[in-house]
């Protein structure tokens, strides 16, 4: 299952995978967080599908994609390393 938040215009897409764990609802909350804090627009994906999770390639959940690549996966990045994550990827466009 994927489920999609969307703000308009957005700027990239984030996908959290996993199976609605805590460890990933946290995952997608720093995300929103930080999209947030940043006034960033983005398209923000949930993939709670195990096939569409395998498919990927992650072996371990919580796990994030920012623009099809997958940058954390097996563990809840810090909002502060998620900062990092999109403001550099923001600053590439």
């Amino acid at each position: 299952m994927r489920r999609s938040i969307k703000g308009g215009n957005e700027d990239m897409k984030v996908e959290v995978y996993g199976t609605g764990c805590p460890k990933c609802n946290m995952l997608e909350a720093n995300v929103k967080k930080v999209l947030k804090n940043l006034g960033v627009a983005a398209e923000v994906s949930k993939v709670t599908d195990i096939e569409e999770i395998v498919n990927k390639g992650l072996m371990s959940t919580p796990a994030l994609a920012i623009d099809g690549e997958v940058v954390v996966a097996g563990r809840v990045a810090s909002v502060r390393e998620l900062t990092e994550l999109i403001s550099s990827r923001r600053s590439k466009a």
